[in-house]
């Protein structure tokens, strides 16, 4: 009974590691890219559960005991806690993390390299377009990439 709280390492060591994964697994989803975050897809349960077992070993290096677990868990909590913190009060840690939203279009004009760039297939945006009930392009007044992957488009204004 013992063995299941008994650390196989000193208490700080699972918080670093813990620490390291969680810096890598944001960086890597922040690098893949706005949209890829935004389009939660069958592929993306996927990735998303390979990526935890990927980590796993290198969080808790090979300990199972509870009390390791549950020093993880802790951690991994506090830091999301402290990115969301961060995030809400400073506004140059929430570009570094979540980035800036990205025009695609503006006033009838597509910018075709900037969906190339953000990895937006003109299908996803064909359809952000009918979700906003704009029929074509020419009626765009500004569509946006945000930072959570949504497209938000705005209709030219009919004076």
């Amino acid at each position: 009974m013992n063995e299941l709280f008994q650390l196989s390492a000193p208490w700080w060591v699972f918080v670093l590691r813990s620490t390291a994964i969680y810096v890598l697994v944001m960086a890597l989803v922040r690098v893949s890219g706005k949209r890829a975050v935004g389009q939660f897809t069958p592929f993306d349960l996927v990735l998303l559960i390979l990526i935890g077992n990927a980590v796993q070993n290198g969080i808790n290096g090979g300990d199972n005991s509870l009390t390791g677990a549950a020093i993880m868990a802790v951690t991994l909590i506090v830091l999301n806690y402290v990115v969301a913190l961060l995030t809400s009060r400073y506004r140059r840690f929430e570009r570094m993390v979540e980035g800036e939203p990205v025009v695609l279009a503006r006033d009838g004009k597509l910018f075709p390299q900037v969906l190339r760039r953000e990895l937006v297939s003109n299908e996803d945006f064909a359809e952000a377009l009918r979700v906003n009930g704009v029929e074509q392009v020419e009626e765009v007044g500004l569509a946006m990439l945000e930072t959570n992957g949504h497209i938000t488009v705005l209709a030219k204004r009919k004076d």
